[in-house]
């Protein structure tokens, strides 16, 4: 019985996925709204994400540099950091920050929504709930995620060039040379996919489980929105795993 819920929830899940996607175009004032949401979800985003991204570039050029220097291949530093930022760390990370901050945030909102009975009103008016709350959010997700890595991943190599060669004395022209020639457009290509599927994931889990918050068995009121919230942050950062791996397994 608990797998066929998990299945029917999945399911579920995916037609809500389609329906937000297909209602992206249905008029041309999308735009404004799509716009908002991506200062929400990017632009608000930025400090979080620069400050994660150097302490990571940081961290990995330290480590990196204490285990590569074992085998005398320190000068493979900027290489080890930025595939690890490009490939898995960037997008990953990036995912689980911005479901924290912004994917939380869209769970609770719509979960408040549906509580007071806004959503039951636009109905009424005959307004679509789902092309005026929920596509804007996709497509402001599947735009901002790869963006929000893409500068996760710059500052990372920064962070990891303050590291090994401020800090530790590598020569600077090795590390950048390192990077040039060991990343090619197939890192690229994976750690952009991998980020927007992460944006297409986070969203719909977000905007499905505050959407759905009065269906919910475990509370209902505001304790079902603070349920919604947390199983919208949880389910998120588990399913940005899998398919990370899933991708990776494929992709490798």
């Amino acid at each position: 019985m608990r797998t066929l819920a998990v299945l029917s929830e999945m399911g579920a899940m995916f037609l809500f996925l389609l329906h937000g996607l297909v209602n992206i175009f249905t008029s041309t004032k999308q735009l404004r709204k799509i716009v908002h949401q991506m200062y929400f979800i990017g632009s608000k985003s930025l400090l979080v994400i620069s400050l994660i991204g150097i302490f990571t570039g940081m961290v990995l050029g330290l480590q990196g540099y204490y285990t590569l220097v074992k085998f005398g291949s320190e000068g493979l530093l900027g290489a080890a950091v930025a595939l690890s930022l490009i490939r898995e760390l960037g997008p990953v990370l990036t995912a689980i920050m911005v479901t924290g901050r912004a994917g939380s945030s869209m769970a609770a909102e719509i979960g408040v929504m549906r509580i007071s009975d806004q959503i039951d009103a636009l109905e009424v008016m005959d307004i679509n709930p789902i092309s005026y709350l929920v596509s804007p959010r996709f497509a402001a997700a599947i735009i901002c995620f790869p963006l929000l890595t893409a500068v996760f991943d710059v500052i990372g190599i920064i962070g990891g060039y303050l590291t090994g060669v401020a800090l530790l004395g590598i020569n600077p022209g090795i590390y950048f040379y390192r990077i040039e020639s060991s990343v090619n457009s197939h890192d690229i290509y994976e750690g952009f996919l991998k980020a927007l599927l992460f944006g297409v994931i986070v969203a719909t889990v977000s905007c499905f489980q505050g959407y759905y918050t009065h269906m919910r068995k475990d509370g209902v009121g505001p304790e079902g929105v603070s349920n919604a919230t947390t199983s919208a942050v949880v389910m998120s950062c588990v399913l940005v795993l899998i398919t990370d791996y899933i991708v990776t397994s494929f992709l490798l």
